[in-house]
């Protein structure tokens, strides 16, 4: 019984903490930086490699914020720069939907990543989690909600494409998070939010 006490304590702490980092000034500036820095990624660098293949970094900076924030700030944060990126450059009808998503995915990574050591295999299961839950189910449903093409239409080729992704996208995360990491600028940002 005290196994579960202590488990549910460090995930209630891991909330609590997540939470109060919004209340630091530096974590908030870092936060207005990685978002900057995600919107210029998202205009100018991605690389399309055949149909199903496209490496876009525009989500590293979010995952950063996660790592770094928790679920609770990394959440807000992608919610707040998904809408803030449609009014800058609409691409369609906004959807909340796609929001939703964007937070949930931020939740889900700030579970694994935050105040946990940083290996492949934790990024490629919280990866895995997020392009199984967001992309793969609900991503297909809120394009079969808004363009009525039919969920299991859909499914499979997304299945494939974000399958096809997910190694290669958790071994850039991890690769550029850890020589980031061995800069020293994580620590930097760590010691100016304690």
């Amino acid at each position: 019984m005290s196994g579960n006490s202590s488990n549910s304590d460090k995930k209630q702490n891991i909330f609590l903490s997540s939470s109060q980092e919004l209340k630091k000034v530096p974590a908030l500036a870092t936060c207005a930086m990685f978002a900057a820095l995600a919107m210029i990624l998202n205009s100018v660098a991605s690389i399309s490699i055949g149909p199903y293949i496209k490496i876009g970094f525009s989500g590293i900076p979010n995952q950063l914020v996660d790592y770094l924030f928790g679920p609770v700030t990394g959440s807000l944060f992608a919610g707040i720069l998904d809408i803030v990126k449609y009014m800058l450059k609409p691409d369609g009808a906004f959807f909340f939907g796609f929001t939703f998503n964007a937070m949930l995915a931020a939740f889900i990574y700030g579970c694994f990543y935050y105040k946990k050591k940083l290996t492949i295999w934790r990024v490629l299961v919280a990866k895995f989690v997020v392009v199984m839950i967001v992309n793969v189910v609900l991503n297909t449903l809120w394009l079969d909600m808004l363009y009525g093409k039919g969920f299991l239409v859909l499914l499979p080729a997304r299945a494939v494409k974000n399958l096809i992704m997910w190694p290669i996208d958790s071994i850039i995360f991890f690769v550029l998070t850890r020589l980031i990491e061995q800069t020293g600028v994580f620590r930097m940002f760590r010691t100016a939010t304690r």
